[in-house]
């Protein structure tokens, strides 16, 4: 078989090279989570440990009693948020991602397959098998995208970082630890006690 023939027939993402759109992704049926990022495939690391889930229980629940019955709403992984750069047409859209916890307050953004445009807030927990070009990547999509607010959670340090969208640049905030109370600005009322937020993860 030629070169160009085998290319062809290639209908699963074995490498994470390429130019693979969200209609390619729609004919995958993998065991394993994966994401793409401007069309190139990332596979999810393994289960999310002890520490992982018992963190994103705790918001995901804090922002569900938060909205309830409000038009913003909360949604956790696995959970597909298209970023389209410019058409929302399937073979268009080459950035599909699966935050671990977003908010999403424009509800004509919603639709049976998820999420297509940006959320107004996302929380991604650290987990050991994170892989670092995917985080970097991860922030350039996101602050492309417009998300107004991009919550980094390290459960093993213990620490948050917050990235708020202005003038389309993230800036940064210091790192928060056990002691501080740290506030959305996009979603009011959202108030997180770092503290509580790792207490009894040891």
């Amino acid at each position: 078989m030629k070169q160009e023939e085998a290319k062809n027939e290639i209908k699963e993402p074995f490498t994470d090279y390429g130019r693979y759109s969200y209609a390619d992704y729609l004919t995958w049926q993998l065991d394993e989570m994966v994401e793409l990022i401007k069309g190139k495939v990332f596979k999810a690391a393994a289960a999310p440990g002890r520490k992982h889930q018992e963190v994103s229980l705790k918001i995901a629940s804090q922002l569900y009693y938060l909205l309830k019955n409000k038009t913003c709403k909360v949604f956790e992984a696995p959970f597909d948020v298209r970023l389209p750069a410019c058409s929302k047409e399937n073979e268009d859209i080459f950035t599909v991602v699966q935050p671990d916890i977003c908010v999403v307050c424009d509800r004509s953004k919603l639709d049976e397959a998820g999420c297509i445009g940006a959320p107004d807030l996302i929380v991604e927990i650290l987990s050991p098998g994170n892989n670092r070009k995917e985080i970097h990547n991860k922030f350039i999509v996101y602050e492309e995208s417009g998300v107004k607010e991009y919550w980094v959670i390290h459960p093993s340090e213990q620490t948050l970082l917050v990235y708020t969208l202005r003038e389309g640049k993230y800036i940064p905030s210091r790192l928060f630890t056990g002691g501080d109370i740290v506030s959305s600005s996009c979603i009011a009322g959202f108030h997180l006690d770092v503290r509580e937020l790792f207490e009894d993860l040891d």
